[in-house]
């Protein structure tokens, strides 16, 4: 019989533990679809950390019919009429999305099912009108407090973008603020960037809304889509993203969005504990890392 040397297989299933525990993710967005703003780093957050991410859309993105002409003949459906896309779209963005979910890692989808009433830039339309906001508060804090999860990400709420996006960061800080205090994730807010842009956006919160306040003006940790890897440094994770954007079919305007930007920019919401930088920073660190091994021909 073959002697088993025991400290190794204790250090074999304490490194099988350890990699099977990476970071717990839960995404907060408006519509199907949005996710594709942090696609990479969720990518490599199941993929590199063998991390968890959920996701919670509030909404079904009905309202995205106007933008369907080419969905028509791949669906064979007319979803450009109000009427049939409103009545159509719920399904089918679902499917795309846990078809883009399927490249990207995603575990479970929450969908709270609400109205996507239409395109705007004020986010009390569907926090007031459009939402049953009850209701998604008490979804919220049920997946918050049946997973403990490390960190929420959020599309940041600057006042150039849709309504929904707004309402929905909007209520994933309530209900971040709402756990008690050593329960609550870390909360960040993502945008993108390329690196032709000149000037970095800037954001401190958003007019009446204290709980959007984030650290500085800027975002503090970033990662580089464009990082190259590969045979011939050929590749880098923008590829993914497309992957992933290409899912989303129904939305015509979502693919001129393929190779767009380098940089998945996360900004660090004030409410957090300041404690929290530090396990961002090593978050951001270990996403820098690239596995594969470059074959030789």
């Amino acid at each position: 019989m073959k002697k088993i040397n025991l400290s190794l297989l204790l250090f074999a299933l304490f490194i099988t533990h350890g990699i099977a525990q990476g970071p717990k993710v839960l995404i907060v967005v408006a519509h199907p679809d949005d996710e594709t703003a942090m696609a990479a780093v969720v990518y490599k957050i199941t993929h590199d950390l063998k991390g968890t991410v959920d996701q919670c859309v509030i909404t079904n993105g009905e309202a995205g019919y106007k933008y369907s002409t080419l969905g028509n003949d791949y669906y064979g459906l007319d979803l450009t009429d109000p009427a049939v896309g409103r009545a159509n779209l719920p399904r089918i963005r679902k499917q795309e999305l846990m078809n883009a979910g399927k490249i990207i890692g995603t575990n479970n989808i929450f969908f709270l099912d609400q109205k996507d009433a239409h395109y705007g830039l004020d986010e009390h339309e569907p926090l007031d009108t459009s939402w049953d906001v009850s209701l998604v508060s008490v979804r919220l804090k049920d997946i918050l407090t049946a997973t403990k999860y490390d960190y929420v990400f959020c599309l940041i709420p600057i006042p150039e973008t849709h309504g929904g996006h707004k309402a929905a960061t909007l209520l994933a800080l309530r209900a971040v603020k709402d756990l008690p205090a050593a329960q609550r994730p870390i909360i960040l807010g993502v945008s993108g960037s390329a690196k032709s842009d000149t000037t970095q956006t800037m954001f401190h919160q958003l007019a009446g809304y204290t709980e959007s306040r984030v650290e500085g003006d800027t975002a503090i940790y970033r990662f580089d889509m464009s990082a190259p890897f590969g045979y011939k440094n050929a590749l880098n994770y923008k590829i993914v993203v497309n992957w992933e954007i290409a899912e989303h079919k129904s939305q015509g305007t979502m693919q001129l969005y393929m190779s767009h930007g380098d940089y998945e920019n996360f900004w660090y919401f004030a409410m957090n504990r300041p404690e929290g930088k530090a396990k961002c920073e090593a978050l951001f660190e270990q996403l820098k890392k690239i596995p594969y091994k470059v074959p030789a021909y």
